[in-house]
């Protein structure tokens, strides 16, 4: 079977899929109800180059919130389209149809039983194909529901199953306009739900629908580039994946020209197809980009266990000695081969973050930097991050407004503790479990 190649145009500008170039996209940190500050960021955004900005959207007052915002960043002539993010309510979904360009869902959030989520789902398609509006049918790691993960466990074969079970019905509603994304903080379980999933569409639905990749909570700084760049380009190089985001702890617009430096990375071959064997970098991110490019598909598949440095260059000059070797064990340990220091986890934040996530994050990377091993998640709210951080050691978590919530593992131990004394506490249960 010849699998046809899905493409469509979103907001009937932006084309997706079919082999055209890759998007590169984001998602505001801001509460959306903040609609000056979101216009803002958007502006910000699409000033740096967003092909589409993704905005939270919990429920039907946020749903009004994005229309205003849509309304005057319009107005301003910025037409970039906007996506709005839906967790659990499947009346916001349904709200959100005519007023986003996008909508980016989990069907199976919409309701316990599965019967019921089916039919909000395909009352959503109706809504969609009536005004014009793309799905993403967003499924991670962490969202796996237990009807899933009693057959499969929590797997890339589950990730696969669940959404195969939504496209299915996309097709027999002849319904198109449809991106999907597997993500998964652990970029190795990301890679193989993406390749199982491409080749389930190819091979059963004869039809490709365009894949949005990213690494999520990622983290920030070098860890957080490396390890998006691993998962992403490692796709990207086997001609899987029509849009992309790099999830960074960051100030949001810092995650397009990340984006952007992974897509140029494989165009110029710094992938293990691409002929490259050292590499030519203008800059330290772009050397470190290049290389997890080149490299990081290798070791992720176990193919390699090492790479060289001698030859590669920035700005013309070797690679210093021990910034060399600094990478080196920060991409083994993206790659899943050796682990020399902690490991992070942490969500970009979004509109339901209550508390300062990036100054956060970089506090507690800095008083758990001698926790070689040691699995911490960073989460700005309770909607994904118990489920987004299953991977963890331990987990900090905000809870509502200044507050926090410490796991260990997938429980909580210490519940709604004021922010300020959170770091703390977390060293305290951490050091207390080594003794």
């Amino acid at each position: 079977m010849v699998a046809r190649s899905v493409s469509f145009r979103i907001a009937g500008r932006v084309p997706i899929g079919g082999g055209q170039p890759i998007l590169v996209q984001t998602m505001c940190n801001t509460s959306t109800d903040d609609i000056e500050a979101s216009v803002a960021q958007c502006r910000a955004m699409a000033a740096a180059g967003a092909d589409l900005i993704r905005l939270t959207t919990q429920g039907l007052k946020q749903v009004e919130s994005l229309r205003e915002i849509k309304r005057r960043l319009r107005a301003e002539g910025i037409v970039t389209p906007l996506v709005a993010d839906i967790h659990f309510l499947a009346d916001a979904a349904l709200a959100a149809a005519s007023v986003a360009d996008k909508v980016r869902i989990n069907p199976g959030n919409f309701a316990r039983e599965h019967e019921v989520a089916c039919a909000k789902f395909r009352e959503l398609i109706a809504l969609c194909k009536q005004s014009g509006t793309a799905i993403r049918i967003g499924l991670n790691h962490g969202s796996l529901g237990e009807r899933i993960t009693q057959r499969y466990g929590a797997t890339p074969l589950a990730m696969k199953e669940a959404v195969m079970e939504w496209l299915r019905m996309c097709v027999e509603e002849d319904f198109f306009n449809v991106v999907v994304s597997l993500k998964a903080s652990n970029a190795l379980v990301m890679t193989e739900a993406y390749r199982l999933l491409y080749a389930a569409m190819r091979d059963e639905l004869g039809c490709l629908f365009p894949l949005h990749l990213g690494v999520t909570e990622a983290g920030n700084g070098d860890e957080g580039r490396i390890k998006s760049a691993v998962g992403i380009g490692t796709l990207l190089g086997e001609g899987i994946g029509d849009t992309i985001r790099v999830s960074l702890t960051e100030d949001p617009v810092h995650e397009i020209p990340a984006g952007r430096q992974i897509v140029a990375a494989i165009a110029d071959g710094y992938c293990p197809r691409g002929g490259r064997t050292r590499v030519e970098a203008s800059d330290w991110n772009d050397f470190i980009i290049k290389a997890s490019c080149l490299w990081g598909p290798s070791l992720l598949d176990k193919k390699i266990d090492d790479f060289p440095l001698e030859g590669s260059s920035i700005g013309g000059a070797p690679v210093p000695a021990a910034d060399g070797e600094r990478f080196r064990d920060m991409l083994l340990q993206a790659c899943r081969r050796r682990f020399t220091r902690p490991e992070y986890i942490a969500c970009p934040g979004c509109g339901r973050t209550l508390y300062d996530l990036e100054s956060t994050f970089n506090e507690v990377k800095r008083r758990t930097a001698h926790l070689a091993g040691v699995k911490i998640a960073v989460m700005g709210c309770v909607v994904n991050g118990p489920g987004e951080m299953a991977d963890a050691d331990y987990g900090y978590v905000g809870e509502g407004r200044g507050h926090v919530t410490l796991y260990r593992g997938k429980t909580p131990v210490l519940r709604y503790i004021p922010q300020e004394e959170a770091i703390d506490k977390l060293l305290e249960l951490i050091e207390g479990d080594r003794k």
